[in-house]
């Protein structure tokens, strides 16, 4: 029985930090929405989107094998960045991710070319790290106002921001090292 006691006691702990977890992660989602200028029902359907578009890519072989997409999707307004072999195939992709419920409109900025390599990739997600980095810091502008995707050092912009809003984060952006253009894809609010 003593064992039994000294196995429960060593249990306990452990079952008390994974609800720590549990509420650290939670807590922060639920920051996450707080500060979202969309509602929790456009947010989840923004991920049904992304999941739905991403899978409907992935089980067409032919996209599969002679492309490389990413998909964003803010307030119902579609991404498509990566590249893609043919006019052709980036046309397929277009209708695909049309196709789904809940798309408002699609900016289809795939390239043409072969899918790009790691280190390519690499670059960009750093580009994206030190962008959010600035606009967490940034006055007159919430982080969470503003969706940072980067593709081939070009830096999309997604969000319902104000005039000012946006025009702060372009000015961020463009004073990062290692951006060749800025597009902005924001719905304003004024």
């Amino acid at each position: 029985m003593s064992n039994f006691r000294f196995a429960l006691l060593l249990l306990i702990p452990f079952l008390l930090l994974q609800g720590c977890a549990t509420a650290i992660i939670t807590g922060a989602a639920g920051a996450s929405v707080a500060h979202d200028r969309r509602t929790t029902g456009s947010i989840i359907d923004d991920q049904g989107i992304e999941f739905k578009a991403s899978y409907a890519l992935f089980d067409d072989k032919e996209i599969y094998d002679q492309s490389h997409t990413n998909i964003t999707s803010y307030n119902g307004i579609v991404l498509v960045t990566g590249e893609t072999l043919t006019e052709q195939l980036k046309q397929q992709i277009s209708n695909k991710v049309s196709a789904i419920a809940k798309v408002r409109r699609i900016h289809n900025e795939l390239l043409i070319g072969a899918p790009s390599a790691l280190p390519s990739r690499s670059s960009d997600a750093w580009i994206t790290s030190k962008i959010k980095a600035k606009l967490t810091t940034a006055d007159s502008i919430d982080p969470f106002y503003v969706k940072v995707v980067t593709e081939h050092g070009v830096v999309y912009l997604m969000g319902i921001v104000s005039h000012a809003e946006a025009e702060r984060a372009v000015e961020i952006v463009t004073q990062s090292a290692g951006v060749q253009r800025v597009v902005k894809i924001f719905e304003y609010t004024d």
